[in-house]
């Protein structure tokens, strides 16, 4: 079959710190939601960041068996509940499917941070007889493809990638070419992250990345390309999609939500946090996306933004798309979702590729919230969808997403014609 393949979105299983489901999550996103709390998963009166986006409405219960979930890391966990919602919502019926034919590109950005911590406390309070021979198997951060492929018996292509805030971007992408090559008729693709523990957050807050200043005000803590931005907040949740190749998915009549047409990425090779200087390999990494989808600047009517709140990010960023769009990049709408979740780490590509695959579908842009004032001085003029969602007609967009140690990638997303 080559590369010749044609690839659709079929389903959407999403759980976030501003709602669980499709309709739930986009409904939110419309309505300019703030889902910044006060951290509740552990006392953080004596950290320097006490606010993050968690999933407050999340019961493992409804989703796996109780004994089953007690097995498993809350990163495992949501992967496994978001991949069931997305085969529901595809009207997957596995047992009409050659299950060899379906596989799981599953990533978290680090995997069993909490169970790590609770295991290194009993170490240490206890010693090391008292160890769950669980530890491993939830900690490791292959687990959450692993979990969703045993549950439903799925032997297809299973992988997953580890590039920090790339990761769902990238397994979404890795998935795309399996499909494309003709290896796996279905793949069930994205990201996942549970990691708001006292260890993570404090290591975030001691390299400067998280806002602290805003532990009073959380609703307003989440300010991508805005003027008074001060550090990403920390957020959780999991974004997979069942992508189908088109003659899969027209054989069985599913819904189709977006086509995904390209695929970008590359590395900064430049530093392990910071990107490099001007968004240069950014920029890089979205025209590569564009060509690989066989269009050019012009066809892309929308960027879902990686837009991280960070002075440098946001910065480059914006640099990054004005190289690729040049004299027509104010007239391409930009807008972050993270202003409304917080940075969901590994997860933020799977949930982002899903708001952007629901803009394309229903021609309506998510705003970035809280911006308040643009930060002019440092360049950053763009339109960025202002703390209102906008009508707004998208042929394609792109969804960006960087990570820690330069791992760039982008998907280019469009409506689906046949």
């Amino acid at each position: 079959m080559g590369l010749a393949n044609r690839v659709v979105v079929t389903g959407i299983g999403v759980i976030t710190p501003i709602g669980t489901g499709r309709d739930t999550f986009w409904q939110a996103l419309l309505a300019g939601k703030n889902g910044i709390e006060r951290i509740s998963r552990f006392d953080a009166a004596d950290y320097g960041a006490q606010i993050a986006g968690e999933v407050r409405d999340f019961d493992p219960a409804v989703y796996i068996d109780k004994k089953e979930a007690k097995r498993m890391d809350r990163y495992a966990q949501f992967a496994l509940a978001a991949s069931a919602m997305a085969m529901e919502d595809a009207a997957l019926d596995l047992e009409k499917e050659n299950r060899e034919r379906i596989g799981t590109y599953i990533g978290s950005g680090i995997g069993g941070i909490e169970t790590m911590h609770a295991q290194y406390e009993k170490l240490f309070s206890k010693g090391p007889r008292l160890i769950s021979p669980f530890f491993i198997p939830m900690m490791i951060a292959n687990m959450a493809a692993a979990h969703t492929a045993i549950a439903f018996h799925l032997h297809g292509p299973s992988s997953c990638n580890v590039t920090a805030c790339a990761t769902g971007a990238n397994c979404i992408g890795d998935a795309y070419r399996v499909l494309q090559a003709g290896a796996a008729d279905v793949m069930l693709a994205g990201g996942t992250e549970a990691s708001i523990s006292q260890a993570a957050v404090a290591g975030f807050v001691s390299m400067k990345a998280l806002c602290t200043d805003h532990n009073d005000d959380p609703a307003h803590a989440s300010r991508p390309f805005c003027k008074g931005r001060s550090g990403f907040v920390m957020g959780e949740g999991a974004g997979v999609v069942v992508l189908e190749t088109l003659e899969h998915a027209e054989k069985r009549g599913a819904k189709v939500y977006a086509e995904v047409a390209g695929y970008g990425i590359n590395s900064d090779a430049y530093h392990i946090t910071s990107p490099a200087p001007h968004g240069e390999f950014q920029a890089k990494c979205m025209a590569l996306a564009i060509a690989d989808a066989g269009m050019t600047p012009e066809d892309i009517d929308y960027v879902n933004a990686h837009g991280t709140s960070t002075h440098m990010n946001d910065l480059g960023e914006t640099e990054a798309c004005k190289t690729v769009f040049g004299a027509r990049a104010k007239e391409v709408p930009i807008s972050s979702i993270k202003s409304m979740t917080g940075h969901l780490l590994g997860a933020a590509g799977g949930v982002e590729a899903i708001a952007t695959a629901l803009a394309v579908q229903n021609d309506m842009l998510p705003p970035t919230i809280n911006f308040t004032e643009p930060d002019l001085e440092e360049g950053l003029d763009l339109d960025y969808v202002p703390n209102q969602a906008r009508p707004h007609h998208v042929r394609a967009a792109i969804s960006n997403n960087f990570g820690f140690g330069g791992h760039n990638a982008c998907l280019v997303l469009k409506k689906f014609a046949e």
